[in-house]
């Protein structure tokens, strides 16, 4: 805010001044037949019914321009101007602060409210460069709930007075509902588009599924000796793939399109679980056996899957060769984030003493270089050390958002 109140709030709220002005009846008759000509077709053009209705508020209210601010539910809470008319129409789409305005005033009394040089006391209006010598507000709900308001500008001080404040009451029943239908058409808009995203996006997630299982069994298939062999690691990397599917959620931006992300800590309680042999409770890790320590870090769908798959592979040959082979075994993993790229340590503690690095990388070694390096653009190194196996993986945060 750069401009400063010139009055106080009690100078600008002059509500009382309604019932001292001398009162000017609305043509009820008029009034009637223009609500009863607008409301039969308001199912049709919800749209083109409220703007009829602000041209309606400001030829009532012999005003300059007219409008509907629509409370939107946002954290701050604000209004939009929205439908706007006359002097004021090239603010359309503006915003103003829910607890700093004359319509925020104006939801608190649940009341009309009237407003004198707003702008004095507003210090958004007055940097907006608007002057509004007076200003008439009503409330507009749902049920009880109170979702916007109607108002009516004047050019001079004294014009409004309790027969205008009457007649848009009156006015307000109605623009109401038609906001609220065109409000509910909004919705059903916005949820078919959401629905259709979702239906785009779901279709490449299989598409991506099928692919990486497709390199899995190929991958597998040259390297297994029996049918059996072959089965098994099949079936542990698909139930891995199958459980950071069942985390997977939708996420939706404004105005963006559908996503699909999970997080990562619980990503990794999935894949460890079933190789916890002293774990009772789902979905928790004795501090004794595994240790995970990390911030919150978002994945998108590909880095969901190749995720995984690496932890999958690192906690099968931990069970098979390493730490969790026995009981008095443990793995600690840590994460963070540094300069933009994941930093994610796998330690293994406790298990048989290893004598140095094998002689040559086994087929999981190899699938887990691979996908960090060509599915996640990342790097992983391995170190020996005699008390057990220690994994560093680098993965840019860019390439886990996908």
């Amino acid at each position: 805010m750069t401009g400063s109140c010139s009055s106080t709030l009690e100078e600008v709220i002059v509500t009382g001044d309604l019932a001292t002005r001398c009162r000017v009846e609305v043509d009820p008759s008029r009034l009637k037949q223009a609500l009863l000509d607008i409301g039969s077709r308001m199912a049709e053009d919800p749209t083109g019914v409220l703007q009829r209705f602000v041209d309606l508020a400001m030829e009532i209210g012999g005003g300059v321009s007219s409008g509907i601010s629509v409370l939107e539910d946002a954290t701050p809470a604000f209004f939009r101007w929205q439908f706007l008319r006359g002097s004021l129409a090239a603010f359309e789409g503006a915003t103003t602060p829910r607890n700093y305005s004359p319509c925020g005033m104006t939801l608190d009394a649940d009341a009309p409210v009237l407003a004198r040089h707003p702008e004095r006391y507003y210090v958004w209006i007055a940097d907006a460069g608007i002057t509004i010598p007076e200003v008439l507000l009503v409330p507009l709900r749902r049920g009880s709930q109170l979702i916007a308001t109607l108002w009516i500008v004047s050019d001079r001080i004294g014009h409004f007075n309790r027969g205008h404040a009457d007649a848009l009451m009156e006015l307000a029943g109605f623009v109401s509902a038609a906001l609220q239908v065109f409000r509910t058409e909004e919705q059903l808009k916005e949820a078919l588009a959401e629905q259709e995203a979702l239906a785009r996006e779901m279709s490449h997630r299989v598409k991506n599924l099928f692919s990486i299982i497709e390199g899995m069994v190929l991958l597998t298939a040259r390297r297994a000796r029996t049918k059996e062999e072959l089965a098994e690691a099949l079936s542990g990397r698909i139930r891995a793939l199958s459980r950071a599917h069942g985390l997977v959620r939708r996420s939706f931006t404004i105005g963006g399109p559908v996503g699909m992300e999970a997080e990562l800590e619980p990503l990794l309680r999935a894949v460890l679980n079933p190789h916890e042999p002293a774990l009772s409770v789902p979905g928790n890790l004795p501090a004794s056996r595994v240790l995970l320590a990390g911030p919150d870090v978002r994945l998108g769908d590909h880095a969901l899957n190749n995720i995984a798959l690496i932890f999958h592979e690192l906690v099968t040959n931990a069970a098979k060769y390493g730490a969790l082979h026995d009981d008095e075994g443990s793995v600690d993993i840590a994460w963070a984030i540094m300069d933009n790229e994941l930093l994610l340590q796998w330690a293994e503690r406790g298990g048989k003493a290893i004598e140095g690095p094998p002689a040559s990388a086994g087929f999981g070694t190899q699938l887990v270089t691979r996908t960090v390096r060509d599915s996640l653009g990342g790097s992983v190194s391995y170190e020996w050390k005699r008390d057990g196996l220690e994994v560093t993986l680098r993965l840019p945060m860019d390439s886990l958002a996908r």
